[in-house]
């Protein structure tokens, strides 16, 4: 399981989210009334930190109304997807072997699945 690090400094703070790991970072933007494909990694375990207000977070049969700041840890084989009405963005790190390719779509409103 990942775990996020919180270094205070005399100055402020930083957080660490990897620190020598293979990793891919992105920040995902999501349109007003966008939604990812529910989906599941066989490869990677993802972490997504909010950005912006006005993201539904969903993880197998949760749905969470997420706020800037908010963590995920999904580990791979994990059913996932982001959502938002008003738009927003996400970052995103996953860890391990990344390949665009490693996605199974469960659900599509994009007629991708």
């Amino acid at each position: 399981m990942h775990k996020t690090v919180l270094d205070n400094r005399p100055w402020g703070s930083f957080k660490q989210y990897t620190l020598n790991e293979r990793s891919t970072v992105k920040i995902l933007t999501i349109n007003a009334n966008g939604k990812l494909s529910k989906q599941v990694h066989k490869k990677r375990d993802e972490l997504w930190v909010i950005l912006d207000k006005g993201i539904i977070v969903e993880i197998d049969d949760k749905k969470i109304k997420a706020k800037p700041g908010d963590e995920f840890f999904i580990p791979k084989n994990t059913t996932h997807r982001l959502s938002s009405k008003t738009g927003g963005r996400v970052l995103e790190i996953s860890f391990g072997k990344f390949d665009e390719n490693d996605i199974e779509r469960i659900e599509d409103v994009y007629g991708r699945a």
